[in-house]
């Protein structure tokens, strides 16, 4: 089995390097490729790596996820906060929301869905995906007003559709007879693991600086950032934290507490053969065949989660008297999801009867594959309309 799995896994990481390769020379983004990549040679396609070895990478998925959010994290210094003030909640808030509400109305009123399954559907619409977009931006060097409030909204957007999902979950719970659970599935379970996550996160952001003071050289500063960011992902598994939160608090903790910005700089020395296997293996891990299968639903998901994004970006950077790159571009960059959504899905999924809770599982992973695709062209797009990307490598 060992033998197997380190095969695969060089198998995957060619696969990835490769396809990203041959698809920047069609000027799209890395990550484009190594998606495609990982379909190609997935069940769906060639079946090279089979289904069932999928499953036990996942570390590695859970390990990327940390990084990603642990970068994310070094935006959040008070300098920054404060330059950007209310603006970026806001954004966060209205951006979230109008995807809320906009496939909960979609589904109540124009594909005449239950109620309780359209607002599970809805409140998933809020999650964005922070991984491809991170990915975009560190392979052009993107920087400016778009990617300052790009990392601060997707940070803060794994919060908002925590709390939005748990208030719907307990709404839907409430209209199906379960007494006494609107308050611990609206109020304690997302506070739990919230502010959970985030003391989590601070700890170990103070330990990480305390512990990197200590520390003989860069290889043991990277040996104990590694450390840190997996302590918390096994911790926050454990009880069942937001893994996203405590990993981006050790990073805003540490970025605030300290001058030291080399944990930042090591890892992205060490993160790169884990990102492209990472996304490579969520290549591996679509299904084409699902989208066949959710109509017009699937498709009306996409579209009116895809609206909410765009207008409620809009609005909030208008509201927030944000450039003009900001309001117009914004909405671009927020159309990925992934990992949070088909996380909630699951726990919609066990909470539904009669198979709606299956249908919408099947709506969020076709979404997924579409998103996952599109999701890293439109993101590079809203960054070269923004004029945050350098030039020499967008040529």
């Amino acid at each position: 089995m060992l033998i197997n799995s380190l095969f695969y896994l060089a198998v995957i990481l060619l696969t990835g390097l490769l396809f990203g390769k041959l698809l920047n020379k069609f000027k799209l983004p890395y990550v484009t490729g190594y998606i495609i990549g990982g379909i190609i040679i997935g069940p769906s396609l060639l079946n090279v790596v089979p289904g069932e070895m999928i499953k036990s990478f996942s570390i590695i998925t859970k390990a990327a996820l940390g990084f990603i959010a642990f970068n994310i994290g070094s935006e959040f210094s008070i300098p920054q906060i404060k330059k950007s003030g209310f603006g970026v909640i806001i954004i966060t808030i209205l951006e979230a929301l109008f995807a809320v509400f906009l496939v909960d109305f979609a589904m109540i009123f124009i594909f005449n869905q239950p109620v309780q399954f359209s607002i599970l559907l809805g409140a998933i619409a809020a999650a964005t995906a922070p991984a491809a977009t991170v990915m975009v931006i560190r392979q052009y060097k993107a920087k400016g007003p778009l990617v300052n409030t790009l990392l601060q909204v997707v940070a803060m957007d794994d919060a908002v559709a925590i709390i939005a999902f748990s208030i719907s979950l307990a709404i839907a719970q409430s209209m199906n007879g379960a007494s006494g659970s609107f308050f611990t599935q609206a109020v304690i379970k997302p506070g739990i693991e919230i502010f959970g996550a985030a003391l989590l996160g601070i700890i170990c952001g103070f330990l990480l600086a305390l512990l990197s003071k200590k520390a003989s050289g860069e290889d043991q500063l990277l040996v104990i950032t590694i450390s840190i960011i997996l302590l918390a992902l096994g911790i926050s598994e454990y009880f069942n934290f937001s893994s996203l939160i405590s990993c981006m608090m050790i990073g805003a903790t540490l970025v605030n507490i300290t001058v030291n910005k080399k944990p930042f700089t090591l890892t992205d020395r060490f993160t790169p053969p884990l990102f492209v296997a990472f996304f490579t293996l969520a290549g591996l891990d679509l299904d084409l065949s699902i989208i066949a299968s959710v109509g017009l639903i699937g498709i009306g998901y996409v579209v009116f989660r895809a609206a909410g994004k765009l207008l409620g970006s809009f609005l909030g950077a208008k509201i927030a008297n944000s450039p003009k790159a900001v309001q117009k571009y914004l909405g671009l960059a927020l159309i990925p999801q992934a990992g949070v959504a088909l996380g909630l899905s699951m726990i919609a999924e066990n909470s539904l009867e009669n198979g709606a809770g299956t249908a919408l599982k099947t709506i969020i992973l076709s979404a997924t594959v579409i998103y996952e695709l599109i999701g890293p062209v439109l993101a590079k797009i809203a960054l070269s309309k923004a004029g945050e990307i350098d030039k020499n490598l967008n040529s």
